[in-house]
């Protein structure tokens, strides 16, 4: 059931596709109200509580240092990125940026295949880039 609650598109009144920037968006509070109605045996506040959940415990094990694969969908790892030297781009000045870790998400081969099979993003064009 979950599967198909996050296969839904998101239409306005006038039967278009909301576009941000060129793309579709969804935010939290659209999934929880989307997967509500999908799921009517549910309330409403326990479908926030179980995405809630599960975005807190993604969260946590990534913060461990842990890989979480969710079959078919993807997986979250985080990966490290080393000291380096960056530039303030209005100045020009060096700027030393410290090591960090940041969170990465790689598409499972049946999330890839079934986002090239839709006819949505197949319409969607990439935003103009401006000159430089």
């Amino acid at each position: 059931m979950l599967s198909k609650a996050l296969s839904l598109t998101r239409q306005s009144p006038s039967g278009s596709v909301a576009i941000s920037q060129g793309f579709n968006s969804m935010t939290k509070s659209e999934l929880i109200a989307e997967l509500a109605a999908a799921n009517p045996h549910l309330l409403g506040r326990d479908v926030e509580i179980i995405v809630a959940t599960i975005f807190d415990e993604i969260t946590a094990a990534l913060a461990r240092g842990e890989r979480v694969e969710l079959r078919g969908f993807g997986a979250f790892t985080v990966k490290r990125r080393d000291a380096r030297t960056g530039r303030n781009p209005r100045t020009g000045e060096a700027v030393p940026v410290d090591e960090k870790a940041v969170p990465f998400f790689k598409a499972g081969k049946e999330l890839r295949e079934r986002v090239n099979r839709s006819k949505h993003v197949r319409n969607l064009r990439a935003p103009e880039r401006m000159p430089a």
